[in-house]
């Protein structure tokens, strides 16, 4: 298992992986938050992290909890692996955003209503 400590460097090399001006405008930067997270109209389902806009900014906050609970065994190049997949589909909604468009934020709610249908058969 992949303590907080080294998530944190793992996620700040990710990082410096992509060029300063993708967070243009993150003004929130990139947050880690301990807990596991579930999808609030969806208790089962694993949140691995979020895109926030608000009134004092905009954030991607990433779950180390909900890592844990889902990778606890992957080794610490495999964690990096999902890591990375977690931080670019954050990063493309807020990319999104600054361009107007929403077509991550219409594809997953598209993977909610299948999880939502799946779940029901």
């Amino acid at each position: 298992m992949v303590e907080i400590d080294d998530f944190q460097e793992i996620l700040e090399e990710l990082y410096e992986e992509l060029p300063e001006s993708i967070y243009d405008g993150l003004t929130g930067g990139i947050i880690v938050e301990e807990e596991c997270k579930y999808y609030e109209d969806e208790p089962g389902l694993i949140c691995l992290g979020v895109y926030e806009r608000s009134m004092l900014g905009k954030c991607i906050r990433i779950y180390y909890g909900s890592f844990m609970n889902m990778y606890s065994w992957y080794d610490r190049d495999s964690l990096k692996d999902e890591l990375r997949k977690t931080l670019h589909h954050e990063l493309t909604h807020h990319i999104e955003f600054l361009a107007k468009d929403n077509d991550l934020e219409l594809e997953d709610i598209e993977f909610l209503n299948k999880y939502r249908e799946n779940k029901e058969s």
